[in-house]
């Protein structure tokens, strides 16, 4: 049998097409790389329909082969013995038939990269590479790579492993574009670079948007290139996914991905060995061409309205002077006429901003972008809005997110979110598409002018964006360590969950004065003992000292003496907070507006009159 690449050197290819979505179409909804072992003739039947279509080269049913996937189904014993069958399959199935086999290694992240670390990704790779190699497969491919990084990682312990051919396909959300804004033909080139024998494309677009995707692609200089297109996009029936894209459309691109250089040719998902014979049939002529026009992408990305920067950000803000920030939840009703009287009262008393929580505790309250929007109109204040990874998924969170930036709302904090099972709705679902480190990442790539999926914005928003501090655990280096990590995603500053202890505050301090980041400490006045109890025995995050608690009881029953205790206890806490940190963020209990009123007017007072120290340090701390 002739060599793989001299083949593809010398003729276009054409590869088979999908195992998963063709198995699920038959009724399979488990765990498609176990039947290498508990159902091989099911396996080996399709292999022998896409070589009975046409395919010269198929893949082995390994592309969820690895430790991380199939520890999903308590499989991770099981790699060696599931890729070993896989091969050996695919092998029998080729005998004869003047085929090659190529092994398949599927991406582990897609939008989620919080699934497996980099050495975990590496070393379950490195696993499932070695079994693969030591059957003797014709060559690799690296398959659906939404992560750029994950994929040059991968494709570097390959290369130095082997020098059989390796196919390296990207997938993309959007035409021409990867996921990290990244454009196709820089992508491929890379790969090429890096000793990607064949580079390409696969999975998530059908042809149509994969021949546009290469039309910005030039021929490589050195390595091949490859397509593997979905059938089209799925449809949901009867709560199952379909494809419905006929194979004659399949027969129609094949002489126009020829004519984009193409080398090697197949099917992603939906596809079936009737696409394939169609690709066959549409591939009268296979010899390769040797040169293209190149057609350039005109998308432009805008910066922001230079209108919408002139106020300064929180950032600047607490840089230059002491800020104060207030939180003030909207409603969980309908009746917003104190909400807006609040807010009216803290504008008037030089809050810097309102935050906004975003359904705090889990239980619905009004919308706070639309509440964020109306009181930057009516109340003319800056509103700091939530954004929680619980509520929305991936689409919904970019979509919220193009939203607040049309409304000219730029500042955020980005939270996981307190758990449904603490709320009103304790049977919701949460969504967590992302983590908030993923959250944070997500929106320094809108401020880049690019969406999560890699598409243009054609604008660049202009967020800050805050990230939560909870220092009221333990081991408090470990948690200042979690905000370095927070930074690297792209935090510009923090906020602190209420403190309760003058010692605390000046723990923190000493824990994060090497930072380099504004840190907001968080206050909120107690209005009852059953208040303090509550939030010291019941809320996640906080702790109140055994001294606050005893002084909040020594009122308990007494409205008035309540408040003054719990105004002073706050006051206490603010002295020190202001001797060591630039920001205070205020937490209005139970919409007491007044109470956050007196103790802003407080910290203005105590400003003014110099009690505290001069602002000498940048990024938000004081010597």
């Amino acid at each position: 049998m002739s060599n793989l690449l001299q083949r593809l050197k010398e003729e276009v290819l054409i590869g088979d097409g999908a195992m998963g979505s063709l198995l699920y179409s038959y009724g399979v909804d488990r765990c498609f790389e176990e039947l290498n072992l508990t159902n091989p003739d099911e396996v080996l039947t399709i292999h022998k329909a896409y070589l009975a279509a046409g395919a010269d080269i198929i893949q082995t049913n390994t592309y969820g082969a690895n430790y991380i996937k199939l520890a999903r189904y308590g499989l991770e014993d099981e790699v060696k013995s599931i890729n070993q069958a896989a091969v050996q399959i695919a092998k029998k199935a080729a005998a004869d038939q003047n085929a090659f086999v190529i092994g398949t290694i599927g991406g582990i992240h897609g939008t989620q990269t919080s699934i497996g670390t980099k050495e975990e990704i590496k070393r379950s790779f490195r696993e499932q590479l070695y079994c693969l190699l030591l059957e003797g497969v014709d060559g690799l491919i690296l398959e659906t790579y939404y992560d750029f990084d994950e994929l040059t990682t991968v494709l570097k312990i390959a290369r130095e492993a082997t020098d059989i051919p390796i196919i390296t396909n990207v997938s993309m959300h959007e035409a021409g574009v990867l996921q990290n804004g990244m454009a196709l033909a820089e992508a491929l080139q890379e790969l090429e670079a890096l000793g990607a024998d064949l580079v390409g494309i696969n999975c998530r677009l059908g042809p149509h948007h994969m021949f546009k995707s290469l039309e910005s692609v030039p021929l490589p200089e050195r390595a091949l290139l490859a397509v593997y297109p979905n059938a089209s996009f799925p449809g949901f029936k009867d709560g199952k996914l379909y494809y419905e894209n006929k194979p004659e459309y399949f027969e129609k691109y094949a002489g126009k991905f020829r004519e984009q250089g193409v080398h090697l040719i197949g099917g992603c998902c939906g596809t079936t060995p009737e696409h394939i014979q169609g690709l066959v049939r549409g591939l009268s002529d296979r010899t390769p061409i040797i040169e293209k026009v190149v057609k350039t992408s005109s998308t432009t990305i805008e910066a922001t309205d230079p209108q919408k920067l002139q106020q300064p950000n929180l950032v600047e803000i607490v840089n230059e002077r002491h800020s104060v920030i207030v939180e003030l939840d909207t409603p969980k009703h309908l009746n917003v006429e104190k909400y807006f009287e609040g807010a009216k009262a803290l504008q008037e008393v030089g809050v810097d901003a309102i935050t906004l929580a975003d359904n705090s505790l889990a239980s619905p309250r009004i919308c706070n972008a639309s509440m964020a929007s109306l009181i930057k109109q009516q109340v003319n204040a800056s509103p700091l809005v939530h954004i929680t990874c619980r509520d929305r998924n991936l689409i919904g969170l970019q979509s919220h997110l193009m939203g607040l930036h049309t409304l000219g709302i730029t500042e955020l904090l980005a939270i996981t979110g307190d758990p449904t099972k603490i709320g009103d709705f304790p049977g919701a679902s949460s969504v967590f598409d992302v983590t908030s480190f993923e959250l944070l990442e997500m929106i320094q790539k809108f401020n880049e002018g690019i969406s999560m999926s890699g598409k243009s914005l054609q604008q660049k928003t202009n967020f800050t964006v805050a990230a939560a501090f909870n220092p009221n655990v333990r081991h408090l280096d470990r948690a200042t360590n979690r905000l370095r990590k927070k930074m690297e995603a792209g935090a510009d500053y923090f906020i602190t969950q209420p403190i309760y202890s003058t010692q605390k505050i000046i723990d923190v301090y000493e824990a994060t004065k090497d930072l380099g980041a504004p840190i907001y400490i968080g206050i909120m006045p107690l209005t009852s003992s059953t208040n303090a109890e509550f939030l010291h025995n019941e809320v996640p995050g906080i702790k109140l000292t055994d001294e606050v608690r005893a002084r909040m009881a020594e009122a308990d029953g007494n409205r008035e003496q309540s408040t003054q205790k719990g105004l002073r206890i706050a006051e206490e806490l603010i002295d020190v907070a202001l001797e060591h940190f630039h920001g205070i963020y205020l937490v209005t209990p139970f919409m007491r507006y007044d109470m956050t009123v007196h103790l802003t007017k407080y910290i203005h007072e105590k400003v003014d009159k110099g009690v505290v120290k001069k602002i000498v340090q940048p990024a938000g701390i004081m010597n």
